[in-house]
C-alpha cells in the first residue's frame, strides 16, 4: 500500500477516535464516581452547534472550543445537581437531554443560519491542523492517560472510585459523595463539549441537526468495553475509529458500493462495536452504585 494512503488511513481514524474518546473517557470518570448519564449524544449534539455559533458570532475557533467547553459543563452541573443533590432518575434526565437537543439544535440551525439542517463555515474558521492531526486528537489521547493515572494511582481518584463502588463508607471516612459525583460530573460535560466542539468546528467544518450521529450511544458502549479502564477505552475508541473509516473507503469502491446499499455500509462501525461489546458483557463489571441515588440513612 502507498504510504501516503497508510498515513491517511492513520489521520482518519484518529479524526474518527477523538468524539469518542473523549466523551468515553469523561463517562468513564462519571460511572466511576457513581453518575450515569446517558444524554451524551445530546450534550455532543447541543455543544457542537454552540461552538459553530460562537466561531461565527463571535470570532474564530477557539472561541468555539471554549463556549462548547462551558456549555458541556453547564449541562453537567445540571444533570450531576439532578443525579447528586436531589436523588432524580439518571436514566430519565439523560433520555430528556436527548430529546431536547434534537429539536433544539434542528431549530437553532434555522433561527441563527436560516437554513435547514446544514450550515458549513469556511476551513479558516475550523481549528487549525498540523500535518492533518487535530491538537484537539493529541489532547484526547493525553486526556485518557492522564485519567487513568488520576482514578487508579492519586488519593483523589481512589475517592471516586469509592463513591460509585460503596458511597457509604466514602461518606463515613469524611469524603463527601455529593461533591465529587458533581465534579465528575462537570468533567463528563466539560470533555464531551469538546468532543462536540472536534464534530463541528474541527473535523467537519459544519453542523447538521445529527452531526452526532449516534457517537454519544457508541461511547457509553465503550466504557463497557473498557470496564471502566480509560486506557482500554482508548483501545476501544481507535477499534469504533478504524472500523468507521473502512465504511468509508467501502464507499469508494465502484463495485462493491454497487452491490452493497450505502445505508448498510453506514452500518459496519456500528455493527462492529455491538459485536465487540456482545463479546465482553459478563467478562466487565460496572461500579457497583453506578446510577443509583446515594440516600443518608
Amino acid at each position: 500500500m502507498d504510504p501516503s494512503m497508510i498515513y491517511q488511513l492513520i489521520v482518519q481514524t484518529i479524526n474518527a477516535t477523538t468524539p469518542l474518546l473523549l466523551a468515553a473517557t469523561g463517562e468513564i470518570i462519571g460511572e466511576r464516581a457513581g453518575i450515569a448519564n446517558i444524554g451524551l449524544e445530546g450534550i455532543m449534539l447541543i455543544t457542537a452547534f454552540m461552538a459553530v455559533l460562537a466561531d461565527v458570532f463571535i470570532g474564530g475557533p477557539l472561541w468555539g472550543v471554549l463556549v462548547a467547553v462551558a456549555v458541556g459543563i453547564v449541562l453537567g452541573v445540571i444533570h450531576g445537581t439532578i443525579a447528586a443533590y436531589l436523588k432524580g432518575d439518571q436514566i430519565v434526565d439523560g433520555v430528556g437531554l436527548n430529546l431536547f437537543a434534537l429539536g433544539f439544535v434542528a431549530y437553532s440551525i434555522i433561527a441563527f443560519f436560516h437554513v435547514a439542517g446544514y450550515y458549513t463555515i469556511s476551513w479558516d474558521k475550523a481549528v487549525p491542523k498540523f500535518y492533518g492531526i487535530s491538537p484537539i486528537a493529541v489532547l484526547a489521547i493525553i486526556v485518557a492517560v492522564l485519567s487513568y493515572w488520576l482514578l487508579f494511582k492519586t488519593q483523589t481518584g481512589l475517592a471516586i472510585r469509592s463513591c460509585g463502588e460503596n458511597p457509604e463508607a466514602a461518606d463515613s471516612v469524611g469524603i463527601h459523595v455529593e461533591r465529587i459525583q458533581l465534579y465528575s460530573s462537570m468533567i463528563v460535560g466539560a470533555l464531551t463539549g469538546l468532543a462536540g466542539a472536534f464534530l463541528s468546528i474541527d473535523w467537519n467544518a459544519s453542523i447538521t441537526k445529527q452531526i452526532s450521529a449516534g457517537r454519544g450511544f457508541i461511547a457509553l458502549a465503550i466504557v463497557n468495553f473498557a470496564n471502566w479502564n480509560p486506557l482500554l477505552g482508548l483501545a476501544g475508541s481507535f477499534l469504533f475509529g478504524f472500523f468507521w473509516v473502512v465504511g468509508e473507503w467501502i464507499k469508494n469502491i465502484g463495485w462493491l458500493k454497487a452491490i452493497i446499499p450505502v445505508e448498510l455500509i453506514n452500518t459496519v462501525p456500528y455493527a462492529a462495536t455491538l459485536i465487540v461489546v456482545a463479546g465482553v458483557i459478563g467478562r466487565s463489571r460496572p461500579p457497583r452504585y453506578v446510577g443509583v441515588p446515594y440516600k443518608r440513612e
